[in-house]
């Protein structure tokens, strides 16, 4: 933790809602000027996307398994060094990986490969970290030791299931069998080194649905926001202002404690009331010090 460079790190598995949180840091930070240094977990993937599948292979042929969710297709030494250095002196190095063709015309190189290292700028407020890895704790690294504001955004595990079942075969091609092999093979990576994130943040979002996903192989359709309840876990009840964020979010209401459960349609507007005072505490602290 830093209060000169601090880190604020969003993790979750892809399709779980990150996107939703990173859009209200997004505001939150353009309200309130703040540069940030955003940093992707995918670019620190260990390998490019045709040497994913070799390795997978390999793997395979060995009885293991190998997959994005796991340490051994990471460079998680690399994201703790740049959480390091970043804290101790706002620099570092980042690295961006091409998602898809757009983002292949953009950087003028084939998808599923990065971009150089590069240097930090010197001038941002905060880095910005959203990806699988931002609270990982391993014999090896102890990435969530660095963060100042730590995230944790996650679907009921159906809900995630059906999300990348059908952009998986919809935006990738995939047959629905090989997407259910792929959940199968990650899955002890996802309970060994996702799930025990989720113990360490200091708030949580987890979508829960309104409607039967008991066979997400089965289900054709993502259940909608209308169709979900938003469940807001906080490590530490007293840092939030629960009746402040009943007043403000209509139909919201306490199910423990620490808890505080909003409709779906509300999940990115209570991102922001909830998230928006953390930011402005973490940048008074850094302008005092």
């Amino acid at each position: 933790m830093s209060i000169s460079h601090p880190i604020i790190a969003v993790t979750g598995s892809s399709g779980a809602g990150t996107s939703t949180v990173k859009h209200a840091f997004e505001d939150i930070f353009r309200r309130a000027n703040i540069n940030p240094v955003v940093i992707e977990g995918d670019s620190f993937h260990k390998y490019t996307r045709e040497e994913m599948r070799a390795e997978i292979i390999n793997a395979e042929a060995e009885g293991r398994s190998l997959t994005h969710f796991g340490p051994e297709a990471n460079c998680l030494d690399k994201l703790e060094q740049l959480f390091q250095t970043y804290s101790e002196s706002g620099r570092g190095e980042k690295r961006h990986y091409i998602h898809d063709q757009c983002e292949a015309t953009r950087y003028n190189q084939p998808p599923g490969t990065f971009t150089k290292w590069q240097e930090i700028d010197n001038d941002s407020d905060l880095l910005f970290y959203e990806g699988l890895h931002g609270g990982v704790v391993t014999d090896e690294v102890n990435i969530a030791q660095y963060t100042d504001l730590l995230i944790g955004v996650v679907p009921v595990i159906n809900i995630e299931w059906i999300q990348k079942i059908k952009r998986d075969c919809a935006n990738r091609g995939y047959s629905q069998d090989a997407v259910v092999d792929v959940i199968l093979k990650r899955m002890p990576d996802y309970i060994h080194h996702i799930t025990p994130q989720f113990s360490r943040t200091h708030i949580n979002f987890q979508r829960v649905p309104l409607i039967d996903t008991s066979n997400p192989f089965v289900m054709r359709e993502i259940p909608t926001a209308d169709e979900s309840l938003c469940v807001i876990r906080f490590k530490n009840p007293e840092v939030a202002d629960f009746p402040y964020y009943l007043s403000m979010l209509k139909d919201s209401f306490m199910s423990r404690p620490n808890n505080i459960v909003v409709p779906g349609v509300k999940m990115g507007l209570a991102m922001e009331i909830i998230l928006t005072p953390f930011v402005e505490r973490i940048m008074d602290k850094r302008k005092r010090g």
